[in-house]
């Protein structure tokens, strides 16, 4: 046995909604599904494509953008204040 079979790394996983999403090991594949789902959002008057392709295909890219993580963030600080009762 090696170092690697004993440590594997955690899977990723997407919360969405309480439900938890095990993202593909590779990182070019987690990017290109992120790319894909906000393009195919882009064209949600299309059918079988919708709008709520691109908050999701965000999500999926903010695992993996700097950029879009922060934004994220954000977002999820802003809500749970808002929520929050004073």
């Amino acid at each position: 046995m090696t170092a690697a079979d004993e440590n594997p790394k955690p899977a990723r996983k997407i919360s969405v909604f309480g439900r938890e999403f095990t993202m593909p090991q590779s990182r070019g594949l987690r990017i290109t599904i992120g790319v894909l789902l906000t393009l195919g959002g882009i064209l949600g008057f299309l059918p079988i494509l919708g709008f709520w392709m691109v908050p999701l295909g965000l999500l999926v890219l903010s695992y993996e953008i700097a950029m879009v993580r922060r934004h994220r963030r954000r977002l999820v600080v802003w809500w749970e204040r808002r929520r929050r009762p004073n």
